[in-house]
C-alpha cells in the first residue's frame, strides 16, 4: 500500500547509525565527484544487480519504479524520496528486519566507471570529518565502511557507522549504502545483499549526462510491500549539474 506524501517527513536517505543511539548529525558525505574523475574499471556483476537487457521480460515478484525494479521481500518497507517542487523521485530505501539500505542509479560513460572515483571523494569528506573509512572487498566488489566520531545531545561520544557500496553496470553506476546492523554484520547484511543483487536496472536509451540520477516513479499498482513517500526538507540540485551526485546518502541518526 501507499503512504501518503508527507510535507515534512525525514528523506529517505537519511540512514540509521549503530552506535551513540541518542545522537543527531546533519553533516553530509558527498557521495560523488565530477565525471572527469572517473576511471575506467572492470566490475564483476555476475552477483548482480543486472542490466534490463540480461533479465527476462517476467516482472512477477518485481516493484516496478521505472529505472529500477526491486525484487518483493516478505516484512520489507519501501521508502521513496520525493523531490518537492518537481515532485520526482530521487531515490529509494529499503528497511528491512532492522537494517536499511538506499539505492540510487545514475548514468555513466560508455567506457568509464565511476566507483572509484566516487569511493575516493567518500573517503575524503569522512577523514575530514575526523573519521576514517576501511577498504575492503565485498559481495559486489571493493567497498567502503565509513565511521565519522559524533557527540550526543548529552554529549557523551559516538560514532556514525554506513557501509558504501558502487556497482557500476553498462552506462550506469548503482550504489548502495547499507545503514544499522547490515552495515558491520554479515549476517545481518545478508538478506538485503539478496534484495541489492536481485535489483534489475533499466538505463533506457536517453542521452544523460555522466553522473545524472536516473528517473524513478512511483509504482503503477500497489505492491505487497508498504510504501511511504518522503518529500526532503530541501529541494535536490539541477540534475544537469556535474555536482549531482554529491546530493547522495545524508548518515544521520534516526532516534
Amino acid at each position: 500500500m501507499f503512504g501518503r506524501k508527507k510535507k515534512n517527513a525525514e528523506p529517505a536517505e537519511e540512514l540509521e547509525v549503530v552506535e551513540a543511539p541518542e545522537a543527531e548529525a546533519t553533516d553530509e558525505v558527498p557521495a560523488a565527484p565530477s565525471a572527469s574523475h572517473a576511471k575506467a574499471v572492470k566490475t564483476d556483476r555476475s552477483r548482480g544487480p543486472l542490466d534490463a537487457s540480461e533479465a527476462n521480460d517476467d516482472l512477477e515478484g518485481m516493484i516496478d519504479l521505472g529505472s529500477l525494479r526491486l525484487p518483493i521481500v516478505q516484512g520489507m518497507n519501501l521508502n521513496l524520496e520525493v523531490e518537492e517542487n518537481s515532485q520526482q523521485v530521487v531515490s529509494v530505501a529499503v528497511e528491512l528486519e532492522g537494517s536499511r539500505v538506499q539505492l540510487q542509479a545514475f548514468a555513466a560513460p560508455k567506457s568509464e566507471g565511476l566507483w572509484d572515483g566516487i569511493s575516493s571523494q567518500i573517503d575524503q569528506s569522512v577523514t575530514a570529518q575526523g573519521g576514517r573509512t576501511d577498504r575492503r572487498e565485498g559481495r559486489f566488489g571493493p567497498e567502503l565502511l565509513a565511521r565519522v566520531p559524533m557527540a550526543g545531545p548529552d554529549g557523551e561520544a559516538g560514532t556514525m557507522i554506513a557501509r558504501f557500496v558502487g556497482v557500476d553496470g553498462p552506462r550506469w553506476f548503482l550504489r548502495a549504502v547499507f545503514g544499522g546492523p547490515a552495515a558491520i554484520n554479515e549476517e545481518a547484511a545478508q538478506v538485503l545483499e539478496d534484495l541489492v543483487g536481485g535489483v534489475i536496472v533499466d538505463r533506457g536509451q536517453t542521452p544523460m549526462a555522466p553522473t545524472e540520477l536516473l528517473p524513478l516513479r512511483m509504482p503503477q499498482a500497489d505492491p505487497e510491500p508498504v510504501i511511504a513517500a518522503d518529500e526532503p526538507d530541501a529541494a535536490p540540485a539541477d540534475p544537469s549539474s556535474e555536482e549531482r551526485p554529491e546530493r547522495g546518502p545524508e548518515i544521520t541518526q534516526i532516534g
